[in-house]
C-alpha cells in the first residue's frame, strides 16, 4: 500500500465523518487525490464499513461480556452453516447483544463471542441461550466488563490503531 492510502487509513480511523476536503488538509495532500484514494482502499476491500462507537453506558448497557466457548471438534460443512445461521437469527432478534462470534485457540476454547448487557439477567439469559445449542459444550466461560466502572484502563476505540498505522507510516518513510 502506498504512504497516501496508509495517511487516509489512519485519518478515517480517527474520524470518519470528515470530507475529502478535511483530510487532504490534515495529509496535506489534494482532495481529488485523497478521492482517489479513497476510492481505492473501499473498492479492493482495505475499507470494509464507516462506523461510530457509542457510549454504550449512555445507551443503557451495563455489561460487556467476552465469553469463551467450546464447539464440538469436526464440525461438517453442514454444522458449520447451521451455527453460522443460528448466530444470524440472533442477531435479527436482537441485533445490539453480539458484537463479534469469531473462531480461535486459546485459553482451552475455540471460541470467543462479545456482547453487550443491559443487565446481568441479559446476560445469563444468553449465556444459557448458547448452552442450549447442540454444537456447544457445557464448559463456557466469561469476563464481565463493568461499563460504568470509573476506572477503566483502555476503553474501546480504534485510535491507538490509528496512532500505530501513524508511526508504521513514519518508520516504513525513514528506511
Amino acid at each position: 500500500m502506498r504512504e497516501i492510502e496508509w495517511k487516509l487509513l489512519y485519518e478515517l480511523i480517527k474520524n470518519s465523518r470528515r470530507s475529502d476536503r478535511d483530510l487532504a488538509k490534515a495529509m496535506e495532500s489534494s482532495q481529488p487525490t485523497v478521492t482517489r484514494a479513497r476510492t481505492k482502499l473501499e473498492r479492493e476491500g482495505y475499507i470494509r464499513e464507516y462506523t461510530m462507537i457509542p457510549d454504550f453506558c449512555k445507551l443503557g448497557y451495563e455489561i460487556m461480556a467476552l465469553t469463551f466457548v467450546n464447539s464440538e471438534l469436526g464440525f461438517t460443512r453442514e454444522e458449520i452453516e447451521k451455527t453460522r445461521e443460528a448466530i444470524r437469527e440472533k442477531i435479527r432478534e436482537t441485533p445490539l447483544d453480539l458484537i463479534m462470534v469469531e473462531r480461535g485457540k486459546g485459553m482451552k476454547f475455540d471460541g470467543v463471542i462479545i456482547s453487550l448487557h443491559k443487565t446481568y439477567e441479559s446476560f445469563n439469559k444468553l449465556r444459557d441461550r448458547f448452552r442450549q445449542y447442540p454444537f456447544m459444550q457445557p464448559d463456557i466461560d466469561s469476563f464481565l466488563i463493568s461499563l460504568h466502572d470509573e476506572n477503566r484502563y483502555l476503553p474501546l476505540t480504534l485510535k491507538i490503531l490509528a496512532d500505530h498505522f501513524s508511526k508504521t507510516t513514519k518508520k516504513e518513510k525513514k528506511r
